[in-house]
């Protein structure tokens, strides 16, 4: 009778373990770090020193899933994470915020979404965090995040010592 009621209860505690976590809990926005000059250009050695900052920062969090424009800034500034993590980076569409939404809501754990000063605002107000001020062009290394059924949005900067040039 125990060794019956013993194999029933590891089975359910097997099929519990499978059972997957929820849907996308925490998103993590940031806008590309510290860029050269030109059109479609890669990170600054600063930029690359924040992007290394931010893996740092994110290894341990549960992220499983890394998305970022196809611009070149973009993917350099994901890939610091993605590579630590073994994850591709998904390109998206920052014109089709509906469509990311839709495709981090499949996601499960946490995710990391690079974007842009003038898109990330919007995509913190689109997984339902209250949107931040608009970012200045100028501005780099704030963190958002995100979490699930809450609208408050903590910031947290990311910067490495400025880079000698």
């Amino acid at each position: 009778m125990f060794a019956k009621i013993a194999v029933a209860a590891a089975m359910m505690v097997g099929a519990l373990a499978a059972v997957p976590a929820t849907a996308a809990d925490t998103i993590y926005v940031v806008r590309h770090m510290q860029k050269e000059k030109g059109d479609d250009p890669a990170l600054s050695a600063e930029g690359k020193a924040n992007a290394e900052l931010l893996a740092d920062m994110l290894a341990d969090k549960g992220v499983t899933a890394v998305f970022a424009t196809p611009t070149r800034r973009a993917r350099e500034t994901a890939e610091a994470l993605a590579k630590r993590l073994g994850l591709p980076v998904t390109s998206y569409d920052p014109t089709d915020v509906r469509g990311l939404v839709t495709t981090v809501e499949a996601a499960r754990g946490a995710v990391l979404i690079v974007g842009h000063s003038n898109t990330v605002p919007d995509l913190v107000g689109a997984f339902g965090g209250t949107n931040p001020a608009a970012i200045d062009e100028s501005v780099y290394g704030t963190l958002y995040v995100v979490r699930d059924g809450n609208s408050i949005v903590e910031q947290v900067p990311v910067a490495a010592a400025p880079q000698q040039r």
